[in-house]
């Protein structure tokens, strides 16, 4: 499969077409250290909180129940997650209706991504607009994270300037869903583990030459978690359905934003939920390796909890 550095350097429509194009390679679900390498094992990281919306992190393997296209599963593996490495993609929207919160979105972000990163657990940096620009790959070094957070810069402004980048685009816009595609299907599709996008945007889409379903589909396949900080000023458009599509659909949340403190809640909130998970895994009784989508559920037997996870996954296919 063609590198990202490599589809960065040319026009999107090649870049989606190379990667569209390029063979499959099969990846293993992700497990925690104490779970059994297996193609046919279904992990699941779960957050639960309850009617306060606090985190409920004292359950047992009794206390839920999985089902794969409404058919219950024997929950084969269980352990409570605090250490299991989290591999992490930022992604910051500087198109030009972000203009005047950029700067509070960036001291957020390196104060987020500074609490929530340990020994172990990786970040990458992107930001988007009319290009998407990889501004750090995967590293533990902080500092590196950070300078690259703060080289985020406004590429499309209300004046219409355009700044060139790495993916130009005679379309304009804001390229949110090549965004996603692009970060889980060619940097997070390789990674094992916990992996969340974190994505501060208005969800505002224009120009991008994939749809927001294959956008979905791309993190469902790497079994990537998306959350979105939705900020928005007045006199822009913004989508909060489709930031909640998004996030629902890969067992992330949205969180409207509408000030600096409450932008900087949010990513507490992120925090505390990506440090404070369930691992769930069973071998599926639909063992078809026929490529197609199972539709996940899970539950506890308190029914006032509410239980954060991923809607599916994609079967192997032979």
């Amino acid at each position: 499969m063609p590198s990202f550095s490599k589809l960065l350097k040319m026009p999107l429509a090649l870049a989606v077409a190379a990667s569209l194009a390029a063979p499959a390679v099969p990846q293993e679900p992700s497990q925690g250290p104490a779970l059994k390498a297996t193609v046919s094992l279904v992990n699941l990281f779960a957050t639960v909180r309850d009617k306060s919306k606090r985190i409920v992190n004292d359950l047992k393997q009794e206390d839920f129940k999985v089902y794969e296209d409404n058919q219950e599963q024997k929950i084969a593996f269980f352990s409570r997650e605090v250490t299991l490495p989290i591999t992490l993609g930022l992604l910051i929207d500087t198109s030009g209706s972000e203009q005047n919160r950029l700067g509070a979105e960036q001291e957020a972000a390196s104060r987020f991504l500074e609490r929530v990163m340990r020994k172990g657990d990786e970040a990458m940096v992107i930001s988007f607009d009319l290009d998407v620009d990889l501004l750090s790959d995967f590293t533990d070094d902080r500092a590196q994270i950070e300078r690259a957070i703060n080289k985020a810069r406004i590429g499309a402004v209300s004046g219409g300037v355009v700044t060139p980048g790495t993916i130009p685009s005679n379309t304009g816009g804001t390229h949110f869903y090549d965004a996603v595609y692009l970060a889980t299907s060619e940097k997070l599709a390789t990674e094992a583990g916990r992996k969340a996008l974190i994505i501060i945007t208005d969800a505002q889409d224009e120009g991008s030459k994939l749809r927001l379903e294959e956008a979905i589909e791309a993190a469902q396949r790497t079994d990537t978690v998306v959350h979105v900080l939705l900020v928005h000023d007045p006199g822009y458009s913004w989508r909060p359905d489709v930031a909640k599509k998004l996030s629902d659909e890969t067992g992330g949340r949205t969180i409207e934003v509408s000030s600096e403190k409450r932008l900087n809640e949010a990513f507490d909130q992120i925090s505390e939920e990506l440090r404070s998970q369930y691992t769930l895994g069973y071998y599926p009784t639909d063992t078809a390796k026929d490529g197609r989508f199972r539709k996940v559920r899970v539950e506890t037997t308190n029914k006032d909890y509410k239980v954060l996870t991923r809607k599916g996954y994609y079967a192997p296919k032979n």
